[in-house]
This record gives C-alpha cells, structure tokens and sequence, in this order.
C-alpha cells in the first residue's frame, strides 16, 4: 500500500513541531506547575481551602472535558486555526490570571485557561500524522511523548523557584510570552492542511459533554463530600450519558466519535494503554512529594529537585526512542517500558513502605525516566500511525481524553487511598501503599501493549 507524500519539506515539519511543543508543554506543565503556587494563592487572595482547590480543579475540568469536542473541531476547521484560537485564549486567560485581583476573577480565567488548552491540545498529534511520511512519524511523536511526559515532572520545580523567587503571579506570566513565541512560529511553520469532515454532531457533543464532565467532577470531588449520594447519582447519569453517546455513534452520519477507530487494532489497545499511564504518571508526583517533604523533612525546593533526573532522562531519550519505534517489531519497546515502569513503581512504594532515605529513591526516579521514553513515544506512535487520514482529528481526541481521565481516576484513586491509609499507618507506608496501587492499571496497560502487531 502505497502512502501520500508528506505536504511539506521534513525540515519545515521539524520546525513546525517545535512550535507545537511549546503549546504542548504548557497545557500540560499547568497541571502540576499552579499547584505549588496554591498555599500563596490562598494567602495572598484570602481564599478558603476549597476555593484554592477550584483554581487547580476548574482548570482540570475545563480542559479534559471537552477533548472530544475539540479534537473533532480540528478535522472540521483545520488543526492550526483551532492551534491558533485555543493558544490565544490560553495565553490571554494566562495574562488575566497574573492580574487577578479576587480568587473568585482567578477561578473564572482559569475556566477559559483550561478551555483554550483542550482546544489546542489535541492538535498537534494530529498534524504529526499529516505532516511527517509514514516511516518518519515513530521519530516525530518521540518529540512529542517527551514534552508530553516530562511537563509534569518539570512543574513543581520550575512552580518553587517562580513563587519563592517572584511570586504566585510569575507563575501565569511565565504563559505569556512563550505563547506568543509558539503563535509566531505556528503561524509561520504549520500549513493550512485540508479538513476531512464537513460537519461536527454537536448533540452528541453535549452528551459526550455531559458523560465526561459528571465522571471527572465525581472523581476530583468524591474524597472531599464523602462519596455520598450526590456523587453516586453523578456517576450514575454520567454512565448513562455514556451509554446513549456510544449508541448515537452507531446512528450518526456525522458521529464525533466514529467507531470505526476502533477497527484500527493498535488505536484500541493504544488508547486503553495510554489511560493507564495518564492514570499512573500524573497521580504519582504527589505521594512522591509529600514522601520526600514530610516523611524525610526535605525543603520543597529539594524535594523537587530529586526528580529532575527523572524528566532530563525523559526527554533525552524519548526522541531516540520514537526513532527506533521506527525500525523495530511493534510492541516490543511498549513491552520493555512498561516492564520498566512497573518495576519503578513497585520500587517506589517498597522503599516508602521501608522508610529509606531520600538517595535510594534515586534509582527508582532514573528507573521511571526510562521507562517514560519508552513508553510514551511507542505507544502514541503505534497506536495513530494507521488511523485513516479523515479520522486523525478525532483519534487524537480520544486518545488524549483517555490520557486525561486516567489522570483524574488515578488522582482521586491515589487520593483517597493516601488519606484511608494515613489513618491507619505511617505517613511513609500510607504514600508507598498509594503508589503500589498503579501496579493492577499499568499491568492491564502492559497486557494490551503486548497485542500491538
């Protein structure tokens, strides 16, 4: 089979992808970056515990909830319009973040913060797979699972030095000038590429909405109102929802999210696995944390530092990685990362458990940076490279909405086991304990990785 010549020249795409990254690794630096600004937040704006939460929860909210939407927004629009529109309004939120005067002004920005980064989010996977050739995509998407897995792990790093340097303001600022560095070089590098869809199912759009949204607000709020009645019948309409979603995509001319994707053997397990990392790699820095800072007295600064290894090993390999993903049997690197990744965690909540001192935790933080490259950049490389060219919009708002509520249930999952289990041992137990819950997830993830072909 033969396949169409890429649109551009490949040293232009590696220009254009650059572009894309910045957009990238914001939206996702955001989820771990603003957190460590939280306790000044409140202070400074005189905000109430719960309120704190929101400016991290609305973001959260607003960016994974509508990926469906906004990946399908890509194929009708054109994915460099909708780049374009979602980095200026994330930038523009960003900017009246920093100038906030109330927390109630800040929650409000960060609604529209989050929104422009759901529209931007999903784009750049799908341009990968418009403008790379077919054998080059393994190289291109290690890029992209570099910035994708290691913004997280750079947050409460760069987050410490902004707020105890500047201050909580810096860290919205900071927003402003790479966004407008990544417009200029979008605008000038990524093409206007063709759209492959001439309209968008917007009722199933709401319900998809409706689905995703009452299981991710169910979940961030689940441990603070108890799991009551209220949360249970959240789930329960939101289950339903999903159930009349999934059908309307067998009815739909015009479906948001066809059906059809999951024909593609890879997309299916790929998707599946790339919840189970969302689920693991954006849950674990918190335990981590609060190990290093509570149980071992680190100051916040060097807590964070212990895990830049972690992210510089991410990065460095992630684009050798995605090179070989090229050349080699599918799923045989899927399979060695997520071996590696589910030795790391088994180390991690071992030595917690044990109480050890910060340096041993040392080999697994470099354990979970290889194990990052090298399952990131197959999994998303192996997973799209053989979706139809009219369906890459909406399986990259897939993929990335299932990367996204895994980091939810894995955030609320991680969440509630650190407070049961605090009550009843050690501060230090109760974070290894929560850690070693990511087994059963990355070990069904290693299961369907096993199926690539």
């Amino acid at each position: 089979m033969t396949t169409p010549a890429p649109p551009i020249p490949e040293n232009r795409a590696w220009k254009a992808l650059g572009a894309l990254s910045v957009g990238l690794f914001l939206t996702l630096l955001d989820q771990s970056l603003v957190a460590v600004a939280l306790p000044r937040i409140r202070e400074d704006l005189g905000a109430s515990i719960n309120q704190a939460v929101w400016v991290s929860a609305i973001y959260l909210l607003t960016f994974a909830v509508p990926l469906l939407i906004t990946g399908r927004l890509g194929d009708r629009f054109g994915q460099r319009n909708v780049y374009l529109a979602g980095m200026t309004l994330f930038t523009l939120a960003a900017l009246a973040c920093a100038f906030a005067p109330t927390i109630e002004l800040l929650i409000l920005a960060r609604a529209v913060q989050g929104l422009g980064g759901s529209l931007l989010n999903p784009q750049p996977l799908s341009i990968i797979h418009r403008i790379f050739a077919h054998h080059r995509r393994g190289a291109a998407t290690g890029v992209w699972s570099a910035v994708a897995s290691s913004a997280g792990l750079f947050g409460p790093v760069v987050g410490g030095v902004l707020v105890g340097v500047v201050s909580w303001r810096a860290v919205f600022f900071i927003y402003v000038p790479l966004g407008l560095i990544s417009l200029v070089m979008v605008a000038r590098y990524v093409p206007r590429l063709p759209t492959g869809t001439s309209r968008i199912d917007y009722l199933s759009g709401a319900v998809s909405l409706i689905a995703v949204l009452g299981i991710v607000v169910a979940l961030q709020q689940g441990p603070e109102l108890g799991y009551g009645p209220l949360i249970w019948a959240m789930l329960a309409v939101s289950l339903a929802a999903l159930a009349l979603f999934i059908w309307m995509q067998t009815r739909s001319t015009a479906p948001l999210m066809p059906l059809r994707l999951f024909h593609t053997h890879n997309f299916s397990r790929g998707a599946f696995a790339v919840f189970t990392l969302g689920f693991t790699v954006y849950s674990v820095n918190l335990p981590i944390m609060l190990y290093l800072q509570s149980a071992q007295d680190l100051s916040p600064e060097t807590a964070g530092l212990m895990l830049v290894p972690m992210g510089i090993l991410s990065v460095l390999m992630s684009p050798v990685i995605g090179r070989l993903t090229d050349r080699v049997a599918p799923g045989m690197i899927s399979r060695i990362g997520f071996t590696a990744m589910l030795s790391a965690m088994a180390l991690f909540g071992g030595l917690m458990v044990a109480d050890v001192g910060p340096l041993m935790l040392l080999i697994p933080v470099l354990l979970f940076g290889v194990a990052n490259a090298m399952c990131w950049a197959p999994n998303s490389t192996i997973a799209l490279r053989d979706v139809p060219q009219d369906l890459v919009g909406s399986a990259s708002g897939v993929y990335n909405t299932s990367r996204q509520v895994g980091a939810v249930v894995g955030a609320a999952t991680l969440g509630a086991a650190m407070q049961i289990a605090a009550g009843q041992v050690s501060f230090g137990t109760a974070m290894g304990i929560a850690i070693l819950l990511t087994l059963v997830p990355l070990a069904a993830g290693l299961a369907a990785v096993s199926k690539f072909r």
